[in-house]
This record gives structure tokens, sequence and C-alpha cells, in this order.
């Protein structure tokens, strides 16, 4: 019998999915390093969320290792390059957090456009904050893409159609389709920080992309913009970015994602009034969750019926 080790929970549709084609499921919650690297042996697949690692020692330890299964889109948390030389597969469903991402993408976007954040904050501790509570519009604003995939895309439309803004974009490939859907413009990285109002980030982490916005990026930007990131911590430099909202090289900042999670109680950024602080909620709705549990126990039952390891 084909075995599945599911090693950060996914729906519940997913798992009774696999269990009604045939496969023996077996559920751990993040274990740590060492105990998956225990766990592993005997198992066929495994599934994991943005956790636990799936390091070098975890991919070695294991026996019957076929595939890798990310209910999600990153895999930074997989060591793919010791996957692939053990010729283990990795597949990922980076179509079913894409709404969820993108709508949290433009709440943080109006959250620290309209201080809703900050003004929540002082009404609860009394105080009356409609002087230091004014902000600025979106509409008619620069939004500026980095990263035009699925996500970026997404937040693009929503940017144009909904909230009257204009759109320019950098992405290492050109996108026609956008500029023309969505009269979209190309800029070089440089120049889109120089022109957006608004800056979100959606790229993958890579070496070419950890630390692409650094201190020298974030003094382009105007002095009136506000930087967002939905997509991975480690793109921003976070010392530089403390630096230029407390400088104010920029307006302010939306950040679901950090170099280093869960973000630390007495963190600088957790000081600022011009941040808004989400903790990596961007796939965390429930219609996201039950569409990665689905598609991914799709993926896998499909995977292993090529493989004529399932009727």
């Amino acid at each position: 019998m084909v075995k599945v080790l599911i090693a950060s929970r996914i729906h519940e549709k997913g798992v009774e999915l696999l269990k009604s084609n045939g496969l023996e499921v077996s559920m751990v919650d993040e274990p740590s390093e060492d105990e998956l690297a225990e766990l592993i042996k005997g198992y066929h697949g495994l599934i994991v969320r943005s956790k636990p690692l799936v390091t070098r020692k975890v991919i070695e330890s294991a026996d019957k290792l076929l595939v890798i299964a990310r209910a999600g889109v990153g895999v930074d948390n997989i060591d793919v390059e010791a996957a692939r030389s053990r010729g283990i597969e990795v597949i990922t469903v980076p179509e079913a957090t894409t709404v969820s991402v993108a709508e949290l993408t433009i709440g943080l976007m109006i959250a620290v456009a309209r201080k809703i954040a900050f003004c929540d904050r002082e009404m609860r501790r009394g105080a009356w904050p409609k002087k230091h509570g004014e902000g600025f519009e979106l509409s008619g604003k620069v939004l500026g893409v980095i990263g035009a995939g699925r996500i970026g895309a997404s937040v693009a439309r929503i940017a144009k159609h909904g909230l009257n803004m204009g759109i320019v974009y950098y992405s290492t490939t050109r996108k026609p389709w956008l500029e023309e859907e969505l009269d979209a413009k190309y800029l070089p990285l440089d120049e889109l920080l120089k022109t957006a109002d608004v800056v979100t980030i959606h790229v993958s982490l890579t070496n070419e992309t950890r630390h692409m916005i650094n201190e020298e990026k974030l003094r382009l930007m105007k002095r009136n913009a506000i930087l967002i990131n939905t997509s991975r911590g480690a793109v921003i430099d976070t010392n530089a970015l403390v630096k230029a909202l407390k400088e104010g090289w920029i307006a302010g900042a939306g950040l679901d994602v950090y170099e280093e999670e869960p973000l630390p109680r007495d963190h600088p950024l957790t000081k600022l009034d011009n941040v808004v602080l989400t903790p990596h909620i961007g796939a965390s709705t429930h219609e996201a969750q039950e569409r990665a549990g689905v598609q991914i126990a799709e993926k896998l039952v499909q995977y292993f019926k090529q493989k004529e390891l399932l009727k």
C-alpha cells in the first residue's frame, strides 16, 4: 500500500480524498528536523506547508520517498536540490492561494494608506486620534508590482478595476498580456521604485531576490510611498526597512512575512506606528486552505496513478 505522511495539517477534504483513493495516511503536526528524519522512513509521499523544513538530512533519511508535496506555492522550506539528486519529485499547488494572498495585499495597502491599525490602537486606549489619522486615497495613484505572476497580476487587476490605480510592473520577463489587459507599463526595478506610490512584492525567495529591497533601493522610493510584502520576508533587508520607516524615507509599510518568524515580541517593527503587521496569514482563509488541501491530494493521487502504484 502507498503510504503518505502529512507533516503539516491540510484541509480534511484533502485527507479524505487521499484515503478514498486507497492511500494509507498518517499525520503529525510540524515535527522537528530530527523527528521528521526518523518518521519519514517507509513513506512514499510527504505533504508539507510552509513548515516543517524538509532538509537534506530528512531527504537522505527517506528510504522509499518518491514525492514531496507542498500544499501552497513556495518551496523555500524544501531542499529541492537534495530531492532531485535522489530522484524525488517536488510538486506544488501555487494557484490555490492566489485570491487570498491578493486580497490580503489590497487590505494591507488600504490599512497603511488610511492608518487603520494606528487609529484602532489609539481608540482602544481611549484616545480620539482624528487629527493624526489623515491618510491618502489610493484612487488615481500608481501601483508598482514587483513580480507579475499569478498573485501579482491578481493584485494589479483589483487595484486597476476596483481602486482606479495605474499599474507599472517589474518582472524577469515582460508580460505583454498584462500590459494589454490593464494598460500596465513595464519598468526596470529602479524606475518602478522611483515612480510608484505603492510598491507590492510578489516574488519567490532565491539567491537573486534575497534582500532585493535594500537600503539603496528604499532610498529610491518616494517619501510618501508605502511598501507591501506578502511574499517572503527575506526579500527585504529588515534593518534597512526599519531605518527607512524611522527616518521617513518612505511613509509606511504593510508586512505579512518576515526574515524571522515568528516575529520577536520586542522587534523594532512592532514599535513603529507607520507599519501594519500580520502574522503570515496570506493563505489563511477557509477557501484557500480547502483548495490547497484538495488540489495537493488530487495531484498526489494522479502522481501515484501515473507511477502505476494506484489503480
